[in-house]
Parts: C-alpha cells; structure tokens; sequence
C-alpha cells in the first residue's frame, strides 16, 4: 500500500542522518589531506626536467580523471586487499572501510587538485619567480613568499568547487558499507521495507545543499580576504 508523503518523516530522517556527519567530514577531511600531499607531489613532477616523470604525471592525471569514482572505489575495495594478500602475504580485508574510501577518493582528489595548482602556478608567470631570485631570496623562499600566495588567490575558486565536489562524491561510500550519511539514509529506507524513501532522500538534500552553501560562502570569504591586497597592488 503506497503511504502518503509525510514531511514529518523527514525531521525524523533529519535527527537520525545529522549524528553520521562526522563520518562524512572525517572521509573529507582525510582525503584533503592525503590528496593535497600526493597532488604536490604530482605537481613537482610535472614541473620536473626529467621527461620520464612528465609523462608519468602526465599519465597518471588522465587515467584518474577519466575513472569514474565508483569504479575507482570498487576497485580499491576489492583489488587491493586481493593484491596485498596475492603479493605480500598480508590479509587487510579488516581494515575500516573509511580507509579504502579515503585511498579512493584521495587518487580521484589529488588528479584534480594536481591540475588546480599546475594551472595557478602557470598563471603567476615566471616573471614573479625570476623577480624574486633578482630580489636576493633563495628558490624556495620565492616559491613561498611569492609565487604560492599569489597561486593560492587564484586556485581559491578552483579549489571550493573541488571540495563540494569531494563532498558529493563521498556520498557513494555507503555503496561498500560505510554508514556515512547517505549509508545511514539507506538504513532507514531499508528497516521502513522501501516507504518514506522520497522523505529519505529529501532529508539528504537538505543536509548536502547546506553543506555546499556553508563551502561556497567560506571560499567566497576566502577569496575576498586574499585578495585584498592583490586588488591593492594591481590599482597602484
């Protein structure tokens, strides 16, 4: 017997899904980390004279753009353990499954974080750089000075849109077990024997349009406050 819509049902799915967002937040969290590590790294190699990893960064940024995040889960969910264990020996099929998701999500983050901060180091231009070094200041003290600030004000939108889309693509890591959000959504459609799904689901869009709102205003502040001084310097 089909149930009438019952907007009730979603305050009741809002006060059960709200406790799990620490979940969805350390996933986030850990692959930001994670990804901006391996993204930096990916950049310098990108940057390298050595041609070797040129390609490889090269290579690499394609093939996990062009991965689609749930395959790219199901395959380290399932391959890794299987290649751990073929390998080395080492069973980690009992690993927690916010690791797998973390190592997932942290290639898919890290191809496109990779790509924010080439395309921002590329804008400054290597007149900055070269000033910089004219200046006195050692290479790195150039990079950290000058050109990553000047970077930073340019990859901030960039990096906004990348975060609410790591946010969303986290959703699917109910689809390997984790009860995150959307996994603690499912639970309550499956215990209800499918009813107040469409409830469920509005439940969910509120708390994901919420979120979404509070990182575009956090990087629209961002991005308003560093460039101050950007705004300053080009008027002169």
């Amino acid at each position: 017997m089909n149930r009438p819509f019952s907007p009730i049902q979603i305050l009741n799915a809002l006060k059960i899904i709200l406790p799990k967002i620490g979940v969805t937040f350390g996933v986030v969290l850990g692959t930001v980390i994670c990804g901006l590590l391996l993204a930096i790294l990916i950049v310098r190699q990108k940057f390298s004279r050595h041609r070797f990893w040129n390609i490889f960064a090269d290579i690499y940024i394609h093939i996990l753009r062009c991965t689609p995040s749930i395959v790219l889960l199901f395959i380290v969910f399932y391959g890794i353990p299987k290649f751990m264990l073929v390998l080395f020996g080492v069973n980690i099929n009992f690993w927690p499954k916010m690791i797998f998701v973390i190592m997932a999500l942290t290639l898919l983050y890290s191809a496109q974080l990779a790509e924010i901060i080439r395309s921002a180091l590329a804008a400054v231009g290597p007149g900055q750089y070269e000033a910089g070094i004219a200046s006195g200041l050692s290479p790195f003290m150039t990079m950290v000075r000058i050109v990553i600030p000047q970077a930073f004000v340019i990859a901030i939108p960039n990096l906004g849109n990348s975060l609410i889309a790591l946010l969303k693509e986290g959703s699917l890591a109910y689809t390997i077990g984790l009860i995150d959000m959307m996994g603690s959504g499912n639970l309550i459609i499956s215990r209800n024997y499918g009813a107040y799904a469409l409830e469920t689901y509005i439940a969910l869009a509120i708390i994901y349009w919420g979120l979404t709102l509070l990182i575009e205003n956090l990087f629209k502040f961002l991005e308003k406050q560093f460039s101050r001084g950007r705004r300053t310097v080009n008027a002169a």
